[in-house]
């Protein structure tokens, strides 16, 4: 019996995973957890094990940030993940901290073909490394080295590396947001909190208007991006339809980016829960995929990468307890 965790600055997921009897890996009981109400992973942990029957042996956590001999300063919350103080709290002997994105990567490999959404077929005889590729909170990026067998994911921050402008529009965009942030990166554009940015974008360049009741809803909302993704979902407000184009394309670019770095001949993963849920726009349009293969001589070598959307949302938890 295993504590695996799911770590994001908006949601901690922690499940109980066993094996089946064909050593296929079961959640047992999951439990969702909201991070900023909280001061530490321990206290959820705690919480989380006072509801269970019996005590697991061993504890993998996979942390949104950068990690380092099993300890996290997380990017986006004011914690810090430490594997041996969480094995001291919660006396579970045997805990590893890890990067959400390499649970991710592991997770891939406990999957079935039902879980994913094919964007692009690529190459049928596709073989290789491969990338991980996860806008949520923040984003996050891994590579997945192919040893001949199976998929070893090498985790990345490559989220936090400069924003890239390829138009006049995006140009100007990042003209907009540096006098926001000390360094501007893609994270701070193909996120949750990225595709709020560029919503205000537009509306402070005079490039679209806001509806009375948008403005209503975003006033009352939490989740700014699920409005905002919503409204152009439904095709109720043209310049948030608009931020999902410009997203979209953004989204494709650094994809792409991430592909070129790895030669991700084997393939291309599309993760987090942003993903699935405006995966009907990223289907009916080119955005993503023109973003994607557009990267001038190697265009051919790009079309040739499948593409392929995690439509399981537990895959990091499977990843963890792999």
């Amino acid at each position: 019996m295993i504590l695996a965790g799911d770590i994001g600055g908006t949601n901690t997921r922690l499940a109980i995973v066993e094996r089946d009897d064909q050593r296929r890996l079961r959640i047992v009981v999951e439990s969702t957890f909201k991070s900023a109400q909280y001061e530490g992973l321990h206290l959820i942990v705690r919480e989380f094990l006072e509801r269970q029957e019996s005590r697991p042996q061993a504890a993998c956590f996979g942390v949104a940030g950068p990690v380092h001999a099993n300890r996290c300063k997380t990017m986006n919350l004011s914690w810090i993940v430490d594997a041996a103080e969480l094995a001291a709290d919660s006396h579970i002997p045997h805990v590893a901290v890890i990067n959400d994105l390499e649970a991710n990567g592991y997770g891939i490999s406990c999957l079935e073909e039902r879980d994913f959404y094919l964007i692009n077929p690529g190459d049928p005889q596709a073989a290789g490394h491969g990338a991980v590729v996860s806008p949520g909170t923040g984003l996050g990026e891994a590579g997945l080295f192919w040893d001949g067998s199976r998929y070893i994911p090498i985790p990345t921050e490559g989220g936090h590396t400069d924003y890239g402008p390829r138009t006049p529009l995006e140009y100007e965009l990042g003209q907009y947001l540096n006098p926001k942030y000390d360094h501007l990166s893609y994270e701070r554009i193909v996120s949750g909190p990225g595709l709020v940015n560029i919503y205000q974008f537009l509306l402070d360049t005079d490039r679209g208007a806001q509806p009375d009741w948008l403005a209503a809803e975003l006033q009352e909302a939490d989740d700014k991006a699920a409005v905002i993704s919503n409204a152009g979902m439904a095709g109720k407000c043209p310049v948030c339809e608009w931020t999902l184009d410009i997203f979209l394309s953004l989204f494709g670019a650094e994809a792409g980016n991430v592909a070129m770095t790895f030669m991700a001949r084997g393939g291309v993963w599309l993760g987090g829960g942003i993903v699935v849920k405006i995966l009907p726009r990223l289907k009916s349009t080119s955005h993503f995929l023109d973003g994607f293969t557009s990267k001038g001589r190697l265009r051919r070598v790009m079309e040739k990468i499948p593409v392929r959307v995690i439509l399981n949302d537990k895959t990091a938890l499977l990843g963890a307890a792999s």
